[in-house]
C-alpha cells in the first residue's frame, strides 16, 4: 500500500488531497496542530493524523519516519519553511509544494498584490516571470509571494523530486476564506438584486481544491523537479460566477451590471480586475492530469456546504465574521439599496 504524508493536511486542500488517495486506496497520514480541525469524513476514511507543528523539524521526523511514497507540504510560505522540508522529501519517492500564482510579475513588474492590477497579456506559462524573492513577512501583502518565491527556489536548488503547484483562486469545502460567500450570503439574505462592477466581466482564473488534489495524485506517480500551474479548466466571469452560485441554491435575482459611471466600490467581487488572470495548464496536461471537473461542477460541493454550515448555526465558527474587513466591503447592502432607489 502506498503511504502518503500530508502537511497541513487538515485544510482545504489537505483535505481534498487526503479524501482523494484514501480513495484511491493509499494509506493516508496527515500532519496538523489541532486534531480538531481533522474532518470526520477523513477520520471515517482511516486517515490518520499526527500533532505536530510544521515548524517542529524533528516531530516531523518523527511522524515520517523511514520515509513516504509521496510528501504533501500544503503550509510552505518561507525559505525557512523549505529549508525544513528538505531533509523529509529526501526520504520520499516524490514531494509536491504548494505555492501560488501570486510569485508571477507581467512586464510592468505588477503582481496580483499590487496597487495597480496586473496585465499579463494573455494566459500565463510557468515561464512567465516572477517576483524577487524576499523575507519580509509573507503574512503581508506585499511579502507573500516574494516569500513564496524564495521558497520555491530553495526547493528547485535542492535537486530533489520536488513538484512546485501553482494555483489560483482556490475553492473548495474546508476554505478559510472562502471567495463564494460573497453570493452565498446574498442568497441567504434573500437579497433581489446583484450588483456587479464592470458588467461582471472581470475574470480571476479559480482552482478547485478537488483538481489541486488530481494533480497531485498525478505527479505522485511521475516524481520530478519541476513547476506546474494548477487551475480549473475553465475561467468564468464574475457574471458567469454569481449565476452557477445563485442556481446550485435555487435562487433568482435580477442583474444590475454597473459600468464606471457607478460609485467606485459598488458592486465589487473578489474576482475583479481590469484584465483576465488566466492560467495556461498545458504542461499539467501533458503529464497524464485529468481536472476533476470545471468550476460550475466542483465549487457545488463547497457552495452546499457553506449553506449546511449556516444553517447548523456555523458551531465551529468556520463562517467570516461581519468583522472581517476582507468580506465586509462586499456587503454594503446600504450602499447598494440607495443606488437601486435612485434608478
Amino acid at each position: 500500500m502506498l503511504r502518503a504524508l500530508i502537511l497541513g493536511g487538515t485544510g482545504m486542500i489537505g483535505g481534498a488531497t487526503a479524501r482523494r488517495l484514501a480513495a484511491a486506496g493509499w494509506r493516508v497520514e496527515v500532519a496538523g496542530r489541532d486534531p480538531g480541525r481533522l474532518p470526520p469524513d477523513l477520520a471515517a476514511a482511516g486517515v490518520r493524523f499526527h500533532q505536530a507543528d510544521r515548524a517542529d523539524a524533528a516531530r516531523l521526523g518523527e511522524v515520517l519516519g523511514d520515509g513516504a511514497d509521496l510528501l504533501v507540504d500544503c503550509v510552505c510560505y518561507t525559505a525557512a519553511d523549505a529549508r525544513l522540508l528538505l531533509p523529509l522529501a529526501a526520504r520520499a519517492s516524490s514531494a509536491v509544494l504548494i505555492s501560488s500564482k501570486a510569485v508571477y510579475v507581467d512586464a510592468a513588474g505588477r503582481h496580483a498584490n499590487s496597487d495597480a492590477a496586473p496585465d499579463y497579456g494573455g494566459p500565463i506559462t510557468e515561464s512567465q516571470a516572477t517576483l524577487p524573492p524576499g523575507d519580509m513577512d509573507h503574512r503581508s501583502p506585499e511579502g507573500y509571494g516574494p516569500n513564496k518565491v524564495a521558497a520555491e527556489l530553495v526547493a528547485l536548488d535542492s535537486g530533489l523530486p520536488i513538484s512546485i503547484l501553482r494555483p489560483a483562486r482556490v475553492h473548495g469545502v474546508g476554505a478559510r476564506r472562502p471567495r463564494e460567500w460573497v453570493f452565498v450570503k446574498r442568497v441567504l439574505d434573500r437579497r433581489p438584486a446583484v450588483l456587479l462592477s464592470a458588467r461582471g466581466a472581470g475574470i480571476v482564473q479559480p482552482t478547485a481544491a478537488a483538481n489541486i488534489a488530481a494533480l497531485i495524485e498525478t505527479v505522485a506517480h511521475r516524481p520530478g523537479a519541476r513547476i506546474l500551474n494548477s487551475a480549473d479548466p475553465d475561467a468564468p466571469s464574475v457574471r458567469e460566477i454569481a449565476k452557477t452560485i445563485a442556481r446550485q441554491l435555487g435562487h433568482s435575482w435580477n442583474e444590475v451590471l454597473l459600468d464606471d459611471t457607478a460609485e467606485p466600490g459598488l458592486g465589487r467581487t473578489p474576482w475583479d480586475g481590469p484584465h483576465p488572470v488566466i492560467l495556461d495548464t498545458t504542461a499539467s496536461l501533458k503529464l497524464g492530469y485529468k481536472p476533476v471537473g470545471d468550476y460550475a461542477g466542483t465549487v457545488a460541493e463547497e457552495v452546499d456546504w457553506l449553506f449546511d454550515v449556516h444553517r447548523s448555526g456555523d458551531p465551529r465558527g468556520v463562517l467570516p465574521s461581519p468583522r472581517d474587513a476582507y468580506f465586509a466591503r462586499f456587503f454594503d447592502y446600504a450602499a447598494e439599496d440607495a443606488y437601486l432607489a435612485a434608478r
